[in-house]
């Protein structure tokens, strides 16, 4: 396979490829660049998919350069969005770009890999320099983004902050002087803003590979954080496990592809398997990435023992009466499971037993004040396929 095969594999689009393959033709060492914006604390498998992209570029001795945008996350890329993005102040940004190095680094090879700051130039920008960039595109070319045009069509406000978006990640290219950007499909734009900033500025323009939006746990909606439907780099080995039992069998080979990066022989022969033993050996498999091939195997052998023998897992959390409740003699059954702090919040557990997702010593219950008392030996709680607590006397 040659080196162009190579970094097409899973790409969505290529756009100057041929400028691309004569510099590596001519021996350079190209600039990869790939940002990511620090909105939320968690990297998730959507973005494992261009890193993997770019482990490709690292492979064949590029230099591979990671973006955090501690400076665009504080605008809020607008990609993909209906409405505009909430402001995060700067102590958010710096909490959240902390996180993602120690993240980053279980796919990219951090000895390979440059960390750069977008606030390192636009700190230092004045408001002329700024008024200058903003010559360079018009408003008729950026109502051409699909987002923005359904907005605007739509008459769903656009601030004039969103609209600098593009023009700002694309400056970030003409300060890296990168030769490849990477992104999702839905970074196209924004990219193709930095061929032509390059243009303007006298350089080579970069060349743009997209790389295809993963699906998130519903199925549907592409995974990411707002939409609350993403697997973390961070999750623990049984969350991570879990979540990836969940999706669909039609999504499951997507996961396939983009992350295992499997090609369509492997996939063909685990298409002949049973959906759910295939499902368990991609959930194997990406587990042990992040965690390890033992702890992958355990959470295989644990996910079993709950769903097809109908026992209890091993390792569920367990609390004495005394930790939850005190010396009261009942709780409701949503404080009691709130109080385990086992939960994101006390609105998720009440949706969870209002949806009868929630069982008591393998009863269901839908009350969420159901009075729980105080078990004479222990109680097991099950709220929805994975988490089982232990309550006991």
């Amino acid at each position: 396979m040659s080196r162009l095969d190579i970094l097409k594999t899973n790409a969505e689009s290529i756009i100057g490829d041929e400028d691309m393959m004569e510099r590596i033709r001519a021996g350079k060492k190209l600039k990869i660049k790939l940002g990511v914006d620090p909105t939320r604390p968690d990297l998730t498998f959507g973005h494992m998919v261009v890193f993997n992209k770019m482990k490709q570029f690292q492979a064949m001795g590029h230099e591979c350069i990671l973006l955090i945008g501690d400076y665009t996350a504080t605008i809020g890329d607008p990609s993909g969005r209906s409405e505009t993005r909430p402001v995060l102040t700067d102590e958010e940004v710096a909490q959240n770009a902390e996180t993602y190095l120690d993240q980053a680094f279980k796919i990219l090879d951090s000895n390979l890999t440059t960390v750069r700051y977008n606030s390192e130039w636009f700190r230092k920008m004045d408001f002329s320099e700024a008024l200058n960039l903003t010559r360079q595109m018009t408003v008729a070319r950026m109502l051409e983004r699909d987002d923005f045009a359904k907005r605007y069509a739509s008459r769903t406000p656009i601030s004039i902050v969103e609209f600098l978006y593009p023009l700002i990640q694309g400056y970030d290219s003409v300060m890296l002087e990168s030769d490849v950007e990477l992104g999702g499909s839905d970074q196209l734009f924004n990219m193709l803003v930095g061929r032509a900033l390059q243009k303007n500025a006298g350089q080579p323009e970069q060349t743009v590979i997209t790389m295809p939006l993963l699906v998130g746990l519903d199925g549907s909606k592409k995974m990411s954080k707002s939409a609350g439907n993403y697997i973390s780099f961070n999750d623990s080995a049984k969350d991570m496990f879990g979540k990836i039992m969940s999706i669909n069998d039609d999504t499951m080979w997507d996961y396939y592809k983009l992350l295992l990066e499997v090609d369509d022989e492997v996939i063909a022969r685990h298409k002949q398997e049973h959906p759910m033993e295939a499902k368990k050996h991609l959930a194997v498999s990406l587990t042990a990435m992040f965690h390890s091939l033992e702890e992958g195997r355990h959470e295989r052998q644990q996910f079993e023992q709950v769903f097809s023998k109908n026992k209890l897992p091993d390792n569920m959390p367990t609390f004495t009466w005394q930790e939850i409740a005190g010396d009261e003699p009942q709780l409701p059954l949503l404080e009691t499971l709130n109080r385990t702090q086992l939960f994101p919040s006390k609105k998720e557990v009440r949706r969870l037993i209002e949806q009868g997702a929630v069982k008591l010593n393998e009863e269901k219950v839908s009350d969420a004040f159901a009075p729980l008392e105080k078990p004479e030996k222990e109680h097991i709680l099950q709220a929805g396929k994975r988490t089982f607590v232990k309550i006991v006397a």
